[in-house]
């Protein structure tokens, strides 16, 4: 996919991607594990209140998902998934990372075909990739009501 011009990418998320294609099939599915321990902790706030958090069906696994924009116009993606679906984590982790901070026209510009673009393909199944694919998508749909709304 090098079609993906990583001009148009935020840095953390082109870093990312970086790391996995610089290394093996096998090493990747390592990386995607570490990911999945650094999935932030929920903010109290989303803890006690579960209804906030939207349902990823694309994912086999229960995965909720909030974007907020904040004060000052800035993304900020909060996602759970059960320790038991590692690699369902590791993709809301890399997600939750990248977004942190950025400007919502910088998560509108992110290629909605990023999470093929990890070299994951070999790894995990498709159906994985595409629940990634489908994270994204309903972050970017939670941001685009949130700037609405603002």
């Amino acid at each position: 996919m090098e079609a993906m011009d990583a001009m148009t990418l935020p840095a953390r998320l082109a870093e990312t991607r970086e790391d996995f294609l610089a290394l093996g099939v096998k090493d990747r599915l390592q990386l995607l594990l570490e990911f999945s321990n650094e999935l932030p902790e929920l903010p109290t706030r989303y803890a006690d209140h579960p209804d906030l958090l939207e349902r990823v069906l694309e994912c086999q696994s229960p995965v909720y998902i909030f974007v907020e924009l904040d004060d000052d116009g800035l993304v900020h993606m909060h996602a759970t998934a059960p320790a038991e679906s590692p690699t369902t984590r590791g993709f809301a982790s890399i997600l939750a990372q990248g977004l942190e901070g950025l400007t919502a026209e910088e998560v509108f510009g992110i290629p909605d075909d990023y999470p093929q673009s990890l070299g994951l393909g070999e790894a995990v199944s498709p159906l994985r990739v595409r629940g990634m694919t489908g994270m994204l998508g309903r972050a970017k749909r939670q941001l685009r009501e949130r700037v609405a709304a603002a």
